[in-house]
């Protein structure tokens, strides 16, 4: 964010923060968004992270995600966007947020724009906070797939492990569906997978 605040411009911050991207959201993904902060902010409890980061990038995070593909993608041609998520309109989303938080909410937290900016696809070298609001996302109490009780199940305790789990579960998806998948996606989880494997291997060693 901007310059430090105090616990009640803090609170005040995040109120105006939320009544705008509301303004910006149906209700139903302002639900989604609502179960993203309350999700992040346990994975950030539980796994060392900086709370208020996370609560900011959660509401945040899917500030563009109901704009028309047209609309992402005339703002896109304005602003500088990460190599290849203009190949995938539905990225877009991610990227956009990340570019409007410093003029709408005074946020320029580098931390906090990343974990928006790459909450949908991932990344290698992802930070504590983009893990946690990737992982967030996944796992909000409103997301309804196959997997994802597992997922929650494993974020008791390994935030790593979820998130590689998570990875896959995406990728089959787009798999089984025929879309597009973003290089950084896959790279990402054989990233998260390559941790996993090393942790179990030296767990055995030991």
């Amino acid at each position: 964010m901007g310059n430090p605040r105090n616990g009640r411009e803090e609170d005040l911050a995040e109120q105006q923060i939320r009544e705008r991207v509301r303004t910006e959201l149906s209700a139903r993904r302002f639900v989604h968004t609502q179960g993203v902060v309350d999700t992040a902010v346990e994975l950030a409890q539980r796994f060392g992270g900086d709370i208020e980061k996370a609560r900011m990038a959660a509401w945040i995070h899917d500030l563009a995600r109901e704009w028309s593909a047209d609309k992402l993608q005339q703002f896109a041609e304005r602003i500088e966007i990460p190599s290849g998520f203009a190949l995938i309109p539905a990225l877009l989303h991610g990227p956009i947020a990340a570019s409007l938080a410093p003029e709408w909410f005074d946020v320029h937290d580098e931390d906090v724009l990343n974990a928006v900016r790459f909450h949908t696809t991932g990344r290698v070298g992802m930070s504590k906070l983009e893990m946690i609001i990737c992982l967030a996302d996944a796992i909000e109490p409103g997301r309804n797939y196959p997997e994802v009780d597992r997922i929650r199940q494993i974020a008791q305790t390994d935030l790593q492990f979820a998130l590689a789990e998570s990875f896959d579960s995406t990728i089959r998806y787009l798999i089984e569906t025929q879309q597009s998948i973003f290089p950084l996606t896959v790279m990402a989880r054989n990233e998260f997978w390559d941790q996993v494997h090393q942790v179990q291997n030296r767990e055995e060693i030991e």
